[in-house]
């Protein structure tokens, strides 16, 4: 089936213009709101307890719920044990997790209560911050060589403007960020990464094309071109993040809600923000073709 020509060229600017006022509310939320770190990064309090029967992880997660704590990390070791962690630090958060174990299920015996110190400290943030500049460096150069120096830049900033928006979603709803949004963000640095350089290598192919249609009918012809693989791509994958969203669980919550957001920003930055910047960049300072 075609898909008609759609002209995505024309709204480029006020497509820029939208995306340019989210990252910019997206940092100032990150800056004044924060994030909602969870226990890996902030540390927390260690419950851990056995009971007289074999209990699954869902019905110690329900009984945490009525405290306040379902989204607590729970984890089995045997078929009678669990150890929970809760992002909270004070003891009075320890003992309604306790209590509310011990109401459900009497018999439970409590094995170690104690607070630890952040899975993810500075330390190891600073080594992902470096990790990530090697990685967008990596990006620019591989790109470069590859297709041409704009081409580089212009997926570095669509990357970035995936992130942040993602971030900013996270601040403003007050979703908790944990070690599975981690892994969230750099599947959505792939998949937008992966849906850029489809568009910029049809881009590429198509340069012969050039001097007759101008860049603007260039990126047209493109997008349009690859517009289908996008559509398909983008719901095929959209399809099962949703199901893990809606029936996934609290432990699945942050790291489907994450994708959900940064696959729809990153198909629609594939489009706009990638080759809006080329175009606005070609027609303020243009090279020879």
């Amino acid at each position: 089936m075609k898909i008609m020509f759609i002209d995505f060229m024309k709204h480029r600017r006020a497509a820029l213009l939208v995306s340019l006022v989210l990252v910019v509310v997206s940092l100032g939320l990150v800056a004044t709101k924060g994030l909602n770190l969870g226990i890996d990064f902030t540390g927390g309090n260690v419950v851990q307890v056995e009971f007289a029967k074999s209990v699954s992880v869902a019905e110690v997660r329900e009984a945490l719920a009525s405290v306040g704590q379902g989204n607590a990390v729970i984890q089995s070791y045997s078929d009678v044990g669990v150890i929970i962690r809760i992002s909270a630090n004070e003891d009075e958060a320890r003992k309604m997790v306790v209590d509310a174990l011990r109401a459900k299920y009497p018999d439970m015996k409590t094995v170690r209560l104690e607070k630890v110190g952040p899975v993810v400290g500075a330390e190891l943030r600073k080594e992902a911050f470096v990790a990530l500049f090697l990685a967008l460096a990596g990006i620019l150069v591989y790109i470069t060589v590859r297709f041409q120096f704009r081409f580089a830049v212009v997926s570095v900033l669509a990357l970035m403007h995936d992130a942040i928006i993602t971030l900013g979603v996270f601040s403003l709803t007050g979703m908790e960020i944990s070690s599975p949004f981690i892994a969230a963000i750099l599947t959505i640095v792939g998949y937008s990464l992966n849906d850029t350089i489809v568009v910029l290598d049809r881009v590429r192919e198509n340069w012969k094309t050039l001097r007759g249609n101008g860049m603007l009918g260039l990126l047209n012809n493109s997008i349009n071109e690859v517009l289908s693989r996008t559509i398909n791509t983008s719901l095929t994958t959209l399809l099962p993040v949703i199901a893990l969203f809606l029936w996934g669980g609290p432990v699945l919550r942050s790291f489907s809600f994450a994708l959900l957001i940064g696959i729809t920003v990153g198909t629609y930055s594939s489009i706009y923000i990638a080759s809006g910047v080329l175009a606005e960049w070609w027609i303020k300072a243009p090279q020879k073709a």
